[in-house]
C-alpha cells in the first residue's frame, strides 16, 4: 500500500474541474485508490464521492493506493495535484 499526504493550496480547493482530473487520473490504474479527509474516505475514482467531501483551501488530505500499480498511481496523482496548482 502506498500513502501520501497533500496540503491543498488552491483558492477554490478541490472543486469540479480538478476533481474531474483527479478522478480521470485515478481511473487509469487498477489499484484501489482512496481520498481521506476529516476522517472520511471516498473512492478517488468516484466524482460524486470526491465532490461530497467539500475539500477547501488549506485542507490536508491523504491519498492511499493499494494494488499492483499503487506506486505509479500515487506518483501520477501527485503530478496532477502539482500541475493543477492544488498542492505544493
Amino acid at each position: 500500500m502506498e500513502k501520501r499526504d497533500f496540503h491543498i493550496i488552491a483558492d477554490t480547493g478541490i472543486h469540479a474541474r480538478p476533481a474531474t482530473l483527479l478522478v480521470q487520473t485515478a481511473s487509469k490504474f487498477s489499484s484501489d485508490i482512496n481520498l481521506e479527509y476529516k476522517g472520511k474516505s471516498v473512492n478517488l475514482k468516484s466524482i460524486m464521492g470526491v465532490m461530497s467531501l467539500g475539500v477547501g483551501q488549506g485542507s490536508d488530505v491523504t491519498i492511499t493506493a493499494d494494488g499492483a500499480d499503487a506506486a505509479e498511481a500515487i506518483e501520477a496523482i501527485a503530478e496532477t495535484m502539482k500541475k493543477e496548482g492544488l498542492s505544493e
